[in-house]
C-alpha cells in the first residue's frame, strides 16, 4: 500500500490487512482494519486502507467519508486524496472528483494515474472532446500505461470508434499485465469474436495460481462469452457459473433486505397519498426516466428517444438514488432507513425543492439545448413514487423484457460496479419478481403514469411502438427515431454496439441453449413466468 509510511513501518494489523487486500480478501481485511481504525482514529494509513476496502466492497458512502477524513487529517497525503477522488468518481460525484484531481495535478501535472482518472471523470460528464486528448497525452508519455490504454478504449467505444477501441484493448493484453479487464472489455463489445490463440491465453491465465483476483473473474466472464459465441454451451455455462460465484462473493446482495424495502414501499405509497399531494412538486417537464432491469432494452429506448431533435441522452444517472439515500438519513450501515416514510412529513415546498435539486445536480450531464433529457438508471424503478412526488410532469418508461432473456443476460454480464443481484440465478430471479410486483404497485396507485415498452413488441413492430413511445412523451414523430442506429451520440453501456445496428431478433431467446442449467432461475422467478409462457 502506498502510504506516508513504508510497509515495514506499518503496524502489524495493517501489514496483515495489506496481504488480504493483495489476495482479494477484502472482507478479511475489513475485519482487521475496522477495529484498528476505531482504536487509532488519527492513523491515516489505516483510514485510507479501510476506505479503499470499502470501495472494493461497494460501500462507497463509507469509503467517501473515510477518505475525506484521511485528507482532512493529512492534506499533503496525495495517495489518500487520489483514493478519495476515485471514491467520488465511483459515487458519480464527478465535479467533486475533478476538483480533487486538479489540486493533485497542480503539484504533478504529468502524473499519469491522476490524469487517467481525470479523463475518466470527463468521459462520465460527456466531455469526450477534453478526455480523449488527455488519454493520448498520457500514452505519448507512457506508451506502456495499461490503465490509460484501457480507459482510452472505453472512451473510444463510447463515441463509436470501435476499431480504435479494439486496438487499445488488445494493447493492454499485449502488455501482459491486468489482461482480465481488457479481455472482458473486448467480450463486452458483444460483436467481437475471440481467436483460438486468445482463448488459449485466457485459459492459461486462469490456470495460473498467481492470477490476480480481479483478473480472475474478468477472465471467467470473457471465457463464457467466447465459448458461447462458438456454441460450446456447456463450457460457456461452466465459466459463467464460476464467474458469478467468484464475483458474487465480493459483491454482497441481501435479498431479504431488498424484499423488506419493497414491502415498505408497497405499504407507504397509496392512491390516497398521491391524491393528497396532487399539484405539488417541481413542475418541470425536462426529465424522461427509463427504468427496469439492466439488459432489458433500456439503451435501445434511450437511443430511439435521443435521436429526436428535442431530446438529449445522458447516462445512467445516480442522482435520484442519491436523493433517496439522503432522505433515508442513515449515518451507518446498521441504522434504520427513514425512506420512504420521511416523505410523509414533507410539505409542498420541500418536494418542489427536491425536484429542482435533481434538475440542478443533473445539469452537468446536459451539453445541448434540447428541452428534454433522459435518465436511464434502471434501478430507479424503486423510486417511481419519489419521482412522481417531486417531478410530477416527468415521463417514466418501464423497459420490460422476457424474464428468462433479461435475467440470463444479466447473469452473463459483469458490471463495473454494483448490481449485486445479478451474480446468481436465485438472486436475479427474486429481483425480477420484486421488480414486477413493484411495477404492479405503481400501475395500481398511479394508473397510466408509467409507459411500458415490451422489448419483444418493439422488435416485432418497431414503428408502431416508437410512435406510441413518442406520443406518451408528448413529442411529434420524427423519422430519425426509426433510424436510431445512425445516431453518432456517445453511448456508455454494454449495449453500445448493438444500438448502432438496425433492430433485429438477435437478442431474443438467447437463454434457450442453456435451458437445462437454468432451473434455479425458473424456480426463483416463480409465478412471474406465467405471464410469459416459455413457448411464447
Amino acid at each position: 500500500m502506498n502510504s506516508p509510511s513504508t510497509s515495514t513501518q506499518l503496524p502489524t494489523p495493517l501489514l496483515h490487512a495489506a496481504r488480504h487486500i493483495a489476495a482479494g480478501e477484502f472482507a478479511k481485511a475489513e475485519a482487521l482494519l475496522r477495529p484498528f481504525v476505531h482504536d487509532n482514529p488519527a492513523d491515516v494509513n489505516g483510514i485510507r486502507m479501510l476506505g479503499e476496502v470499502g470501495m472494493a466492497l461497494g460501500a462507497l458512502r463509507d469509503a467517501d467519508r473515510l477518505l475525506a477524513r484521511a485528507v482532512e487529517l493529512a492534506p499533503d497525503y496525495d495517495a489518500a486524496r487520489y483514493a478519495w477522488a476515485n471514491a467520488l468518481y465511483k459515487r458519480h460525484r464527478y465535479a467533486d472528483a475533478l476538483a480533487q484531481l486538479d489540486l493533485l495535478l497542480a503539484k504533478e501535472p504529468d502524473n499519469a494515474a491522476w490524469l487517467t482518472l481525470k479523463a475518466a471523470n470527463l468521459v462520465e460528464i460527456n466531455e469526450h472532446a477534453d478526455a480523449l486528448p488527455i488519454f493520448e497525452r498520457i500514452l505519448q508519455m507512457h506508451p506502456d500505461h495499461r490503465q490509460a490504454h484501457l480507459s482510452y478504449g472505453h472512451a473510444l467505444r463510447a463515441v463509436g470508434r470501435v476499431e480504435g477501441c479494439v486496438t487499445a484493448y488488445e494493447k493492454c493484453i499485449a502488455l501482459d499485465s491486468g489482461a482480465g479487464e481488457a479481455y472482458w472489455s473486448l467480450a463486452n463489445l458483444k460483436t467481437y469474436r475471440f481467436s483460438d490463440e486468445q482463448i488459449a491465453h485466457i485459459e492459461g491465465l486462469l490456470q495460473n495460481k498467481k492470477c490476480p483476483f480481479r483478473d480472475y473473474y474478468h477472465l471467467l466472464f470473457s471465457l463464457g462469452k467466447a465459448r458461447e459465441d462458438r456454441k460450446e454451451y456447456r463450457e460457456a455455462m461452466a465459466a459463467y457459473v464460476k464467474g458469478n460465484q467468484v464475483r458474487g462473493r465480493n459483491v454482497p446482495w441481501d435479498g431479504r433486505a431488498f424484499h423488506e424495502e419493497c414491502q415498505r414501499l408497497r405499504s407507504f405509497f397509496s392512491e390516497q397519498l398521491f391524491a393528497q399531494r396532487e399539484g405539488q412538486g417541481c413542475q418541470a417537464r425536462d426529465p424522461i426516466f427509463v427504468v427496469g432491469l439492466p439488459r432489458a432494452g433500456s439503451t435501445l429506448i434511450e437511443q430511439i428517444l435521443a435521436s429526436h431533435s428535442q431530446v438529449e441522452g445522458t447516462a445512467e444517472l445516480a442522482d435520484m438514488m442519491a436523493l433517496a439515500r439522503k432522505i433515508a438519513g442513515k449515518q451507518r450501515r446498521d441504522d434504520k432507513s427513514q425512506y420512504p416514510e420521511a416523505l410523509g412529513a414533507m410539505d409542498a415546498e420541500q418536494l418542489a425543492s427536491m425536484g429542482q435539486g435533481y434538475l440542478d445536480s443533473t445539469a452537468v450531464q446536459r451539453v445541448t439545448d434540447a428541452p428534454y433529457f433522459i435518465d436511464k438508471m434502471p434501478n430507479n424503478f424503486v423510486h417511481v413514487g419519489l419521482i412522481h412526488l417531486i417531478l410530477p410532469n416527468a415521463r417514466i418508461i418501464d423497459a420490460r423484457r422476457h424474464p428468462m432473456d433479461c435475467c440470463f443476460s444479466g447473469f452473463k454480464q459483469l458490471f463495473a460496479s454494483g448490481q449485486g443481484f445479478t451474480y446468481g440465478q436465485q438472486r436475479i430471479g427474486q429481483y425480477y419478481r420484486e421488480y414486477v410486483e413493484l411495477m404492479d404497485l405503481w400501475d395500481a396507485v398511479l394508473p397510466g403514469r408509467v409507459h411500458r415498452v415490451q422489448y419483444e413488441e418493439m422488435v416485432a413492430d418497431t414503428e408502431g411502438q416508437v410512435r406510441r413511445l413518442l406520443d406518451y412523451c408528448g413529442l411529434p414523430f420524427e423519422e430519425a427515431c426509426l433510424n436510431f442506429h445512425d445516431n453518432t451520440r456517445t453511448v456508455r453501456t454494454a449495449s453500445s454496439e448493438q444500438v448502432r445496428q438496425p433492430i433485429n431478433r438477435s437478442g431474443m431467446d438467447r437463454w434457450r441453449p442453456f435451458e437445462q442449467w437454468l432451473d434455479p432461475l425458473k424456480e426463483s422467478l416463480g409465478p412471474v413466468l406465467e405471464r410469459y409462457p416459455l413457448d411464447s
